[in-house]
């Protein structure tokens, strides 16, 4: 009996053990349980407060799951990339916000200032001109009176001499500079002066620390915040040098042709006023149209040349330089530029700015037709006003006393 006992006591302790153990492990779970619900319905209720405090959602506290990132895989693809529209009676997402146009005011003002002062500024370096013209005039008519030619042959010889070899060439090679100098007609030289300072703003393009710098100021954008200086410095600048030599090209061409016809100072009033108001131009058919990009070249000034040479004398006979056999009459070279530039405009070319050409082109051919007359000739008044304070800085005497310089004309006979 004892026996059996000790036998079923001994076979029934293993079933007891696992019985007890469970109900511990099962205590356990459960309180584990009950304290994690706790702590979390605590935590969600200081969330809760946190947000009505006002703080940021990525300011919660607590840890939460990762959400699972969507699967990208075929049919879920469509569901990422189109989402579906909102539901009636629901706010959808606010519209895109317009970009406002640029006003013109500001600019329209610049090209107005501009134009005025360097008409004036021109018939004032006209005058300073002539007066020095004929000083230098005196000058050497005194010193034809004093001159010795046989001893200041010697006198030539005798330094020419005590000279070194170097010394004699670069003598040599600057009185050759001399000669080609004077031998480039009076609008050769002075769009000598236009081209080198073209090609002085091409070789900035190529600085990498003045990309910046000029793409604000020597591009033209009626979108960018600065858009008057560029007006004027962008008819200087060119990116591509093929662009600048075909703008030079053309210039150095007919620069004999406008200088003669209008005067060095009243050529360089027109060519920079034009680059202004065909650079107006643009920023005005940029702002009508939406396409806001920058330009730059000098091709409204240029064409604004070829267009008043072209106008005032339409019968002159031009040709291309590749096809020299080729010639035809300088009115109809205006009209089929005009025409191609138009066609540019219209349909949206953006290879040129077409709108700067036939703005240049206009103003070209208003200036020869009416312009001379509205505004070149009627500068006395201002020359005279000059001249006057002129006296009055010089103590009264009068300086020069050039032609046209007399008090009672006010001013040079107009050309």
């Amino acid at each position: 009996m004892n026996v059996a006992v000790a036998t079923v006591w001994q076979g029934e302790e293993p079933k007891q053990q696992v019985i007890t153990n469970m109900a511990w492990r099962g205590c356990v779970m459960k309180w584990t349980k009950t304290e994690f619900i706790s702590s979390r319905n605590t935590t969600s209720r200081s969330c809760r407060l946190f947000d009505r405090l006002g703080f940021y959602n990525q300011q919660r506290c607590g840890f939460r799951r990762e959400a699972k990132r969507p699967d990208t895989k075929k049919g879920n693809v469509n569901r990422e990339t189109n989402p579906s529209p909102p539901e009636a009676g629901t706010p959808g997402p606010p519209p895109p916000r317009k970009v406002p146009r640029p006003t013109l005011f500001k600019p329209l003002m610049f090209t107005v200032g501009f134009t005025g002062c360097s008409f004036g500024a021109a018939a004032i370096l006209q005058y300073e001109t002539l007066k020095s013209r004929v000083q230098t005039a005196k000058d050497e008519e005194e010193s034809e009176k004093f001159s010795q030619g046989s001893q200041d042959m010697a006198l030539w010889h005798d330094w020419w001499n005590q000279l070194s070899g170097f010394q004699r060439q670069l003598i040599l090679l600057m009185s050759m500079a001399d000669d080609f100098w004077s031998s480039l007609t009076e609008g050769q030289r002075t769009v000598t002066g236009i081209i080198a300072v073209n090609a002085l703003v091409l070789c900035l393009w190529r600085i990498p620390s003045m990309q910046r710098r000029m793409i604000k100021y020597f591009t033209s954008n009626p979108a960018s915040k600065t858009r008057c200086v560029p007006m004027i410095l962008s008819s200087f600048s060119h990116y591509s040098i093929i662009h600048m030599v075909a703008n030079m090209y053309v210039l150095w061409t007919f620069s004999s042709g406008i200088v003669s016809l209008l005067g060095r100072e009243q050529f360089l009033a027109v060519y920079l006023s034009a680059g202004v108001i065909s650079t107006m131009v643009s920023y005005m058919c940029k702002t009508a149209s939406g396409r806001l990009y920058p330009s730059l070249g000098a091709s409204g000034a240029v064409m604004a040349v070829l267009a008043a040479v072209c106008a005032k004398v339409p019968e002159a006979k031009l040709g291309i330089i590749f096809l020299p056999m080729v010639t035809f009459s300088a009115g109809n070279a205006l009209k089929a530029l005009v025409a191609i530039d138009t066609a540019g405009l219209i349909l949206g070319w953006r290879f040129f700015d077409h709108a700067a050409h036939l703005g240049g082109a206009l103003f070209g051919v208003w200036y020869v037709a009416y312009g001379h007359k509205l505004i070149w000739r009627k500068r006395e008044p201002l020359v005279k006003m000059w001249h006057d304070m002129r006296s009055r800085g010089a103590g009264g005497s009068r300086p020069g006393g050039g032609p046209g310089v007399d008090g009672s004309s006010g001013g040079p006979s107009p050309r």
